[in-house]
């Protein structure tokens, strides 16, 4: 049987909220039938702190650290914590809720999506596998998470390798259409991960990146020599086809689209009263 033919889209490094609304755009265009079922790979320029939907910025974010680390800052439609979009490789996929092979449930569609990232990583030579939360503190620290950092726990079906969160993902479902993004670490800078954040204190603040440490890691920890971001590209390209048994169809967007993902950039993503509305 001919495999399910998707769009992919490799769109280099974007500015944070052409990425924001360039991923909503894809959404948007694939509700109205536009477009077929599409991944997207991305960079960030600069790199940019994202935080989630629900996120409150006063109270979480130390918004003078971002500035004076130079970083770009934005709100992402979806949830989950607080993200350094670095030396990393974004992805995100739009497909339909109503897809034959999507499950109903978030936890379950995350796991088929994230197949492909599975596979990615083994095309690299890591065994990654799901975590699943087992424990009751490790259920506890889903329903109200310690920190506001992103990687600092894993969630359902999100990948670890060697027992630390190596991918974080987030989700949102809207207008009949699930849109997945997330960051897939080459290299991680947790000095200038932490420092983004508000704590209680001092000591706070050191004891949770004491166990962070434990809790997450970025591909190049793990090998013996550094992948480039090119090489990760290639192996998560065939790790998603492999995964979700597709063939990936590249895309160039149009000037027509591009002007229309621009214009929302500018009218949402890039307005106080999105990012720091919470």
């Amino acid at each position: 049987m001919a495999k399910e033919v998707w769009r992919f889209i490799d769109s280099g490094y974007c500015s944070p909220s052409f990425n924001m609304a360039m991923d909503e755009a894809l959404l948007d265009w694939h509700s109205e039938g536009k477009i077929p079922p599409t991944i997207r790979f991305y960079g960030w320029n600069p790199p940019t702190l994202s935080i989630g939907y629900f996120q409150k910025v006063e109270k979480e974010v130390d918004l003078e650290a971002v500035k004076r680390h130079g970083l770009g800052f934005v709100r992402r439609p979806t949830g989950g914590r607080g993200v350094l979009h670095d030396k990393e490789l974004t992805y995100s996929v739009i497909v339909s809720e109503e897809h034959p092979n999507m499950p109903k449930t978030v936890t379950e569609a995350y796991r088929v999506i994230s197949q492909g990232i599975l596979e990615g990583f083994r095309f690299l030579g890591l065994n990654a596998y799901f975590a699943v939360p087992r424990t009751e503190e490790e259920k506890a620290d889903l329903r109200s998470p310690r920190s506001a950092v992103c990687f600092d726990a894993p969630s359902w079906y999100e990948l670890v390798v060697e027992g630390r969160k190596i991918a974080g993902s987030a989700q949102t479902r809207q207008k009949g259409v699930i849109l997945q993004h997330g960051s897939i670490l080459l290299d991680l800078d947790e000095e200038l991960l932490f420092s983004l954040f508000k704590y209680p204190n001092e000591r706070v603040k050191e004891r949770l990146q004491r166990n962070f440490k434990n809790k997450a890691v970025a591909i190049n920890e793990l090998t013996d020599r550094k992948i480039t971001i090119e090489e990760a590209k290639e192996a998560f390209y065939k790790g998603f086809e492999k995964g979700l048994g597709i063939v990936l169809e590249p895309y160039t967007l149009s000037q027509e689209e591009i002007e229309y993902v621009n214009e929302l950039a500018r009218t949402k993503y890039e307005s106080d009263e999105w990012n720091f509305r919470r």
